[in-house]
């Protein structure tokens, strides 16, 4: 499996069997509505990417921003969308030879070798969920945006990488919450993300002995 950090909390996963976008926010939209201009441009060849599967986790505009999305999903494309119903009401009228699939904690989405299945999250937006990456016998965690919360029930009991927001703002877990959901899913290693492309946070504020910080827009194999 190759990872590439996009940006706040946008993932690039390419498997043997598919190439994933994850949450991708690569414009400026979210000046309309807080007035924080992005921190960091994404380079041009971000636009370039030819997803088979977009995931989406929740109908906020840093992880289901349209202007970025339709650039993805159109008239023009044949790409399989997991997400949840605020976004999934949304993004199907991108239309197209498009397959927009619904859904919520527990669904499972298989391509040759590689599953995909939604997790639960516990967010502002209350259908937002997060997604486990099966693959080459990891098993990757993206936890979306979410609060640590006991009735958070992930279907594993370890997880190879797991990534997962620090921020502490926006009904998301803050970097000791972040550990401690690390720690009890004993991740392997995990990974920051949700930080300093709309605020000033630094990862050094994580800590976590599987601490595994990455680069943005810079491919890992992992």
């Amino acid at each position: 499996m190759k990872v590439t950090r996009l940006g706040q909390a946008g993932l690039r996963i390419d498997t043997p069997d598919a190439k994933i976008l994850v949450d991708p926010y690569f414009t400026d939209s979210a000046f309309e509505i807080s007035g924080v201009h992005r921190k960091k441009e994404a380079p041009d060849w971000v636009w370039d990417i030819k997803p088979d599967i977009l995931l989406v986790t929740h109908d906020h505009i840093d992880h289901y921003d349209p202007e970025t999305a339709k650039r993805f999903v159109n008239e023009n494309t044949a790409v399989t969308v997991l997400s949840p119903r605020s976004v999934w009401e949304r993004i199907k009228l991108c239309g197209g030879n498009n397959n927009f699939v619904l859904v919520s904690p527990g669904v499972r989405w298989s391509c040759g070798g590689t599953a995909v299945t939604a997790l639960s999250a516990v967010h502002s937006d209350p259908f937002a969920v997060g997604f486990a990456i099966s693959a080459e016998g990891k098993t990757v965690c993206i936890t979306g945006d979410t609060l640590f919360s006991e009735a958070i029930g992930y279907p594993f009991e370890s997880a190879d990488y797991m990534f997962l927001p620090i921020n502490g703002r926006g009904n998301n877990m803050n970097a000791l919450d972040a550990a401690a959901l690390a720690e009890k899913y004993k991740v392997k290693r995990a990974v920051p993300v949700h930080y300093g492309m709309l605020d000033s946070v630094a990862p050094d504020i994580f800590e976590y002995a599987g601490k595994y910080v990455m680069e943005d827009f810079r491919e890992y194999e992992i």
